[in-house]
């Protein structure tokens, strides 16, 4: 075993944090972190209902059941049931399809909520959760997967997407701790949730993209029935030798995992899109779109758009000519040029109609980006140039949705029965909003999943 150098090194993080996260309660909470967590499901529900019906999800539908899953769990927007692991899967897809998502930035670039929140209510399905426990297991799965990101701070570098690797370590936290899991199988959750964490960024702008969301989903909740059984693994899965901070990042920061904990609750550093799009584009939109209001005429006057953005952004961002709506989520120029038109970036703005309609593509032919290490990664500066010579040019500070500038409870309200109307219905959208805002009440979580189907 020395030999080979997996060698217990006695850290001790991995089972740290588990002490902690399975002794958690909703009432360790402070509110702000509880308020994070309403916010977060409210605008993750109204996500994965308008993801609900994409192609991309029929067909995964279908190959799942075509393969004899069991109806056990409630598919969001579809009427139907899947197996307790598939369900995760279509609901964590749906979640992420649009890239409408919430996600969080301090120190990692991940998407959270989606497998989370789709592990927890296929589990919740079983019956005998309580919001209250939902919420805190909500919290548990940020903890620890933000904090194995935080410690192994090159990670991305690597070509990982946070979101399958991260996201199935955070999954099998919240599963495992929504399931009442003691601190020996907790460990053992994430050990068994870590070994099978995976997604590659080369598939960005793919359906595999979004699918990277759901089969974390599927592992975080794997992982803790299999625990739950006496399955086992490494107590060092994060900090050891051979563990998933030494060898997923080139640079290592185990203590990281336990810097403040109980202190910082990590779902509080959560952001929520106002777009639906890479999250490092959302200044240059802003941007855009403040510019858009100043332009003394449309774009056919312009000449040309200078944008300057954080290093981060161009390279997540780099598809210069997208050819489906897929593709132009990850495209800078597309993105920019769509919002000056549109004064928007939605769903809309990210079909495979727009990302080829004649004005954008012109538009977006025109823009130059250049990078500038000055700026914060929520931060860009845009210049627009007219062919008569003049020049309208703004500064965003923070980024709409980001930490520094949040949206609002009334516009994240706003953004779910925007999303989620025209799949359920007005009263079925009201109703989720006004259970969720009141999560930690409801004695069934059932109650609440019922309403998504």
């Amino acid at each position: 075993m020395t030999e080979y150098g997996a060698a217990a090194l006695n850290l001790k993080i991995t089972g740290k944090l588990c002490d902690f996260l399975s002794e958690s309660r909703f009432e360790d909470l402070p509110e702000a972190a509880a308020h994070a967590g309403r916010r977060g499901v409210l605008d993750w529900i109204g996500c994965a209902l308008a993801g609900s019906d994409h192609p991309t999800i029929t067909m995964l539908i279908s190959v799942l059941e075509e393969a004899g899953s069991t109806p056990l769990a409630t598919v969001f927007g579809r009427d139907t049931k899947l197996g307790l692991l598939d369900a995760p899967i279509a609901n964590g897809q749906m979640g992420h399809m649009l890239d409408y998502d919430d996600t969080h930035m301090r120190g990692v670039v991940l998407h959270a909520s989606s497998p989370i929140l789709a592990a927890l209510f296929a589990l919740a399905d079983r019956g005998g959760i309580t919001g209250a426990d939902f919420l805190a297991a909500y919290a548990a799965g940020f903890e620890a997967g933000v904090r194995a990101g935080q410690a192994a701070p090159a990670h991305h570098d690597g070509g990982w997407h946070l979101t399958g690797t991260l996201g199935s370590i955070a999954a099998g936290a919240a599963a495992g701790r929504l399931l009442g899991l003691d601190p020996r199988e907790l460990t053992h959750t994430l050990a068994i949730a870590t070994t099978q964490a995976a997604g590659m960024q080369q598939n960005r702008g793919t359906m595999c993209k979004s699918f990277h969301a759901g089969k974390a989903a599927y592992h975080g909740v794997l992982a803790a029935l299999l625990a739950a059984k006496g399955f086992d693994g490494s107590d060092e899965i994060l900090e050891g030798k051979k563990g998933f901070c030494r060898i997923y990042s080139t640079s290592t920061e185990a203590e990281a995992i336990l810097d403040q904990l109980g202190e910082r609750w990590e779902i509080v550093n959560n952001g929520h899109k106002p777009y639906a799009c890479g999250v490092v584009q959302h200044p240059a939109i802003d941007a855009m779109i403040a510019l858009a209001g100043k332009a003394p005429a449309g774009p056919d006057a312009i000449a040309s758009v200078e944008l300057h953005v954080h290093p981060h952004a161009v390279t997540i961002t780099g598809v210069a000519e997208p050819e489906t709506g897929l593709k132009s989520k990850f495209s800078l120029t597309h993105s920019a040029a769509v919002s000056f038109i549109d004064r928007t970036a939605g769903i809309e703005q990210y079909s495979n109609e727009r990302a080829l309609a004649p004005e954008v593509v012109t538009l977006r032919r025109k823009i130059t980006v250049t990078t500038d290490d000055t700026l914060q990664k929520d931060q860009a500066r845009a210049t627009v140039v007219f062919a008569t010579g003049d020049r309208v040019e703004t500064l965003v500070e923070h980024a709409a949705g980001t930490v520094a500038n949040p949206m609002t409870d009334a516009a994240i309200e706003t953004k779910f029965l925007t999303n989620a109307t025209p799949v359920i219905g007005n009263d079925r959208a009201v109703r989720i909003r006004d259970m969720v805002w009141q999560l930690e009440s409801t004695a069934d979580m059932r109650a609440l999943t019922a309403l998504c189907a």
